[in-house]
């Protein structure tokens, strides 16, 4: 409770710093008349109060020296240089001075005062040379004018009050300076932490959603095209439909099963205790592979990398990188291109690094199933209607491969190539991904048409940059 008492009491007085100053001034004022009316060497040795007579002019100079002490907030050198002069006249104007004992040394505390505000409030280099001039014009002072002889105490106590004035408001300044450095260093670090806490979230989310999109738009550009089949081919030829229509249940399967694995993960609050389901990698490439070339696409893979028996693993992050890469590449072709298509991915283990690359023709047309052409009346009914409108297409096409590659060297990849339709994510989320692999992609159209997809990912990722607190 004293502690909390004392701690209310300085707020409050902190809250009224000129009251401060008035009760300081008049608490230096009670002390110089103290002093000038004790009488040092007593009887025995020791200081009897009240002995000496304290003369009016005295009173006049002590009242002046601690009357401008209240104005020491706001002009401290001009007070500390006015409190001087005045102890200084103090000393030359003593009726007694030169006595073995004097009167008016005790003015000094009115500039010891004030040399403790300047001390305290200025910088070190002017505090220094500040308070070296006053300590030794105020001691040389009262050796000259002072008591007999020179060394005489009331001239040491001089040198002695004056030297710990700034000796103490250089400490305390020192002092208040450290504990706003470790407060600003503590706000900082609070600042850090925070920044660092949104940066993980930021890039947590950013990760969910690359996942949740790879997953969602593979399968569901798997299940939009074999509707598209099973709908066009339900009259002429149910088994072809029915056969399209089992890809949608599995394509669907697939997709529901790797949602509710990711948003069961998102779900849990602890640490998960069941067995969770491996993250997709390049071991189950052919299966991927397989899935769209159900639905009419022309691929070649060409992995190198993968048919070296005994070889070094691949580092897990790296492995789900390349394997996203190529399902968000392909995805892309069946989405903007069509499934008659022509796309080869390639796979290659370089010193050091992993290079994917998937290449399309861009030479799309209308969609195919897995087992076989389209019957030869829909075909030339497809073949009458693309007669009709092929020179319309022909120069959509072409202005279309033109602004996409003017976007491109622009930089507007966000806008380009397999995001063209639809404003989506696809390359972006190809670039998050390279990029947090320390990697890099390139993506463009080819000269003779077509879009390329090149990603290189290093094997061996730098450690992240540790954040400084």
């Amino acid at each position: 409770m004293p502690a909390v008492n004392l701690r209310e009491f300085r707020a409050r007085l902190g809250a009224h710093p000129y009251l401060v100053d008035l009760l300081v001034a008049a608490g230096t004022f009670v002390c110089i008349l103290t002093g000038a009316a004790t009488e040092p060497h007593g009887p025995g040795g020791s200081p009897q109060f009240g002995q000496r007579e304290v003369n009016a002019q005295t009173v006049v100079l002590a009242l002046l020296a601690c009357g401008v002490l209240t104005l020491r907030r706001r002009f401290p050198l001009p007070v500390l240089v006015l409190t001087s002069l005045v102890s200084v006249a103090a000393l030359l104007l003593d009726p007694t001075s030169g006595a073995p004992s004097d009167r008016r040394a005790p003015l000094v505390f009115a500039a010891a005062i004030a040399l403790y505000t300047v001390t305290n409030s200025t910088e070190r280099p002017t505090s220094l040379r500040v308070g070296g001039l006053t300590v030794l014009a105020l001691t040389g002072a009262g050796m000259l004018f002072g008591a007999r002889p020179w060394y005489a105490q009331e001239n040491l106590g001089i040198f002695a009050w004056t030297g710990m004035a700034a000796a103490v408001g250089e400490a305390v300044r020192n002092r208040r300076a450290v504990v706003a450095a470790i407060r600003e260093r503590a706000e900082r670090a609070e600042r850090t932490r925070e920044e660092e806490a949104r940066r993980r979230v930021a890039e947590e989310r950013m990760r969910i959603a690359r996942e949740l999109h790879d997953v969602v738009a593979h399968h569901i550009a798997l299940v939009n095209v074999q509707a598209g089949v099973a709908s066009h081919v339900m009259d002429q030829r149910p088994d072809q439909a029915k056969q399209a229509l089992a890809h949608v249940r599995e394509s669907s399967r697939h997709a529901l099963s790797e949602l509710q694995a990711t948003v069961g993960l998102l779900r849990q609050s602890g640490e998960s205790t069941a067995p969770t389901e491996p993250a997709p990698g390049l071991a189950v490439l052919d299966e991927l592979v397989a899935s769209f070339r159900r639905t009419g696409l022309d691929l070649t893979v060409r992995a190198p990398a993968l048919e070296r028996p005994g070889g070094p693993a691949l580092p897990s992050a790296v492995d789900l990188t390349a394997y996203r890469v190529v399902q968000e590449a392909l995805t892309n072709v069946q989405k903007h291109v069509g499934s008659g298509a022509r796309a080869t991915v390639r796979i290659d283990r370089a010193p050091g690094e992993l290079e994917v690359t998937v290449v399309d023709d861009g030479a799309g047309g209308p969609q195919r199933t897995g087992r076989g052409e389209q019957s030869e009346q829909d075909a030339h009914g497809e073949h009458h209607e693309r007669h009709e409108h092929g020179e319309h297409h022909e120069r959509h096409e072409h202005g279309e491969r033109h602004e996409r590659h003017e976007r491109d060297q622009r930089g507007e990849h966000g806008q380009s190539g397999g995001e063209r339709s639809g404003g989506g994510h696809g390359l972006v989320g190809m670039r998050e991904r390279a990029a947090a692999l320390h990697g890099t992609c390139e993506t463009g159209p080819l000269p003779g048409g077509g879009f390329r997809v090149h990603v290189r990912l290093p094997l061996r990722t730098p450690p992240p940059k540790e954040t400084s607190t």
